[in-house]
């Protein structure tokens, strides 16, 4: 075992690189002051080793006992199980877990199950403070022994892991979830969350009185006193409703839910015996074995109806679960609506009820009349002011024919130019066709519009005569 647990830190832990295990297992005491940082960094790699030991279950335990995976058994066991041929044992691990103690990462069983305030709360005592100087002085070391101390601790860092898990699942997830469904006994909660906290890992029953302890006590996540746990429903979700103990309403549906379920699994059991004594009555049948298949069939039809009584019961404690939810639910109800009602009497109370409604809406009223009043008053004495229509009709037509006006001229002037645009055209095509016209006939200029339609004639027949070749010499 102790070269398997060896190898399993050189797999897992970097600080266990196979360069480092001399330093490791060397005593690495005297570093303490001589190398202040290698001491810490051997110190620190080992702390987190035991942790993960512990964790994967592999650290020793007692003799037929199953394996903590809160629990650090330090004793010769484990300097074995730690023992290798080629490095002997570690010979500093002593002073590793006295280190642990003192930094509260190691805490014993019996001082954590029955510590009374939280283990995150430090009290500085005489000797406490006294014990802190002389480490800084490192005068503590003359005061302690090179030999593992022996015992069983709660290691803190697993137990917060587990806490952590606990937390993710019944966090925001309680608050769905009805008082009667967050209530347990010991014996439920263990069967029910057994397997849950740690991957791959089953709590023995110690790991689960730590895990209720630090739950309860540290992180208020649970109420418990010994026999019944319920989950507190977090902020938000009516907590203030719930009394903030174990009450005897708690225990009976702890009671009540924990038979529920035993009677449930005790069902199933009982169908798949069902199953199997029909099987066993037709392989009998089957080899014509008469005797074995009345055998197996007798006790088929005990067993069904067992499981017919249990499934009766089952479905009659269902009920009772159903009727004590709707009375929570309805307590929860009266509650709320008494609160409420509370909370409307203080808002009535503030406005005066429906009379000092009515007499603030008049007062208002008055008010906005005098206001109006006021007004009509300043508007006469400042003197109304009469605005005649007709001239401002006379004022817009005027406007209007401004722009009229406007519009003509640019239309007249845009018309003009398109005339003077086809007369410079005219005179470009005849001056390309080589003759111009002579004498005294010319063409009609752009807006000349007082010009004979003879004379425009005139000058058209002429064009038309004019001859684009020349005449041949006689």
């Amino acid at each position: 075992m102790s070269q398997s647990l060896l190898e399993f830190l050189v797999e897992n832990e970097p600080a266990f690189r196979k360069s480092r295990l001399p330093a490791l297992y060397s005593d690495f005491q005297t570093q303490r002051t001589l190398n202040p940082d290698g001491y810490q960094a051997n110190v620190s790699a080992w702390r987190k080793a035991l942790r993960h030991i512990v964790s994967s279950g592999l650290a020793p335990a007692g003799r037929g006992s199953a394996p903590d995976l809160f629990v650090l058994h330090s004793d010769e066991q484990l300097l074995r199980a730690l023992e290798s041929k080629q490095y002997g044992r570690p010979l500093a691990l002593g002073a590793v877990v006295r280190e642990a103690l003192a930094a509260k990462d190691l805490i014993p069983l019996r001082e954590f199950l029955d510590a009374k305030e939280s283990i995150y709360r430090r009290s500085w005592s005489v000797w406490n403070l006294a014990s802190w100087t002389m480490k800084q002085l490192g005068v503590a070391d003359f005061l302690k022994k090179d030999s593992l101390p022996s015992g069983q601790f709660v290691v803190v860092a697993n137990v917060e892991e587990a806490g952590k898990a606990f937390g993710a699942q019944n966090g925001p997830a309680a608050n769905a979830r009805s008082r009667f469904e967050r209530t347990f006994t010991k014996a439920h909660f263990y069967r029910t969350l057994n397997d849950q906290l740690v991957e791959g890992k089953h709590l023995s029953e110690t790991d689960m009185d730590i895990l209720l302890r630090f739950l309860s006590r540290d992180k208020s996540a649970i109420l418990y006193d010994g026999n019944t746990i319920k989950i507190k429903s977090p902020a938000g979700a009516c907590a203030a409703d719930e009394p903030d103990q174990i009450t005897t309403e708690d225990a009976s549906i702890a009671q009540l839910r924990e038979l529920i379920a035993s009677l449930t699994h005790q069902t199933a059991l009982l169908g798949r015996r069902i199953d199997e004594l029909t099987a066993q009555a037709k392989q009998a049948v089957a080899k014509s074995n008469r005797v074995a298949a009345l055998a197996a069939l007798r006790s088929r039809k005990l067993a069904e109806s067992t499981l017919a009584r249990r499934f009766a019961t089952v479905n009659q404690l269902e009920e009772v679960a159903a009727q004590i939810e709707q009375a929570a639910d309805n307590v929860q109800l009266v509650r709320v609506m008494e609160a409420s009602g509370a909370a409307l009497a203080s808002l009535h109370a503030r406005v005066g009820g429906a009379e000092g409604v009515e007499e603030v809406v008049g007062r208002l009223r008055e008010q906005m009349a005098a206001a109006d009043e006021v007004g009509s008053i300043l508007a006469e004495s400042a003197g109304a002011v009469v605005v005649d229509e007709a001239e401002v009709d006379d004022e817009l037509a005027a406007l209007e024919g401004e722009e009229k006006r406007k519009a003509e001229e640019a239309e007249r002037a845009e018309r003009e130019e398109r005339e003077r645009r086809e007369a410079e055209e005219t005179r470009r095509r005849l001056a390309a066709a080589g003759e111009a016209p002579r004498g005294d006939v010319k063409l009609p200029e752009p807006g000349d519009n007082n010009k004979d339609d003879k004379e425009v004639r005139a000058a058209e027949d002429m064009m038309s005569r004019m001859s684009l070749t020349e005449t041949p010499e006689r």
